[in-house]
């Protein structure tokens, strides 16, 4: 096992646990018992349980904008973008019923904690705010995008919220579906604007 493949490892394992557990009570020892390394060799990587988190995080960033970038190659227009933003919670409907939203139980849990990752934790909600403010106003919303796409945050973060509470599975689909009906609402009210990204192959 290369040192780079280790810490990947302990990286992933720390995400899951950070986002299962919270990040205040999982410990070094949870995380190396995870990974099946020694406390040596946990060491050599990381010093720090913060050291991990910021890792973390980063990883975050990462994997958020290369699913973005799948979206934009992916999806034909604006509209069809942001319904890939919506459907990802039926994705991930399984563990937002369990833990909540990745993102949203994270950033909470680094304000409350006043945590000094709390700027980067939010970065996450940053990338999608922006990102779905740029889909917004291609659609033509002008200077509507970015109270839209808080709209959409805020909306997704309660859904989230709620279905973790319940557990109902079914609740997840119909606000999703609620949600889509918005957006179509949303579109025909804008003046679209010509998409002139060209779609990557």
């Amino acid at each position: 096992m290369t040192a780079l493949t280790t810490r990947e490892q302990i990286v992933t394992t720390a995400d899951r646990l950070f986002y299962e557990n919270g990040y205040e009570h999982t410990s070094f020892a949870d995380i190396a018992a995870a990974v099946n390394i020694s406390r040596g060799n946990f060491y050599y990587h990381f010093k720090a349980k913060d050291e991990i988190l910021t890792a973390v995080i980063a990883a975050r960033l990462a994997h958020t904008k290369t699913m973005i970038e799948g979206w934009e190659r992916e999806a034909p227009n604006p509209e069809a973008r942001i319904r890939r933003f919506m459907h990802m919670m039926i994705a991930n409907r399984a563990a937002i019923k369990r833990y909540g939203c990745p993102v949203g139980t994270l950033v909470t849990e680094m304000a409350k904690l006043d945590h000094v990752a709390r700027e980067d934790a939010n970065k996450l909600f940053g990338l999608f705010r922006a990102w779905l403010g740029t889909q917004f106003r291609a659609l033509g919303c002008g200077a509507d995008a970015d109270r839209l796409a808080m709209h959409l945050l805020a909306r997704s973060q309660g859904v989230a919220t709620l279905a973790n509470a319940f557990g109902d599975d079914r609740f997840i689909r119909r606000e999703v579906a609620l949600m889509e009906e918005w957006l179509t609402a949303a579109v025909a009210h804008a003046t679209p604007r010509p998409d002139n990204r060209r779609r990557q192959h």
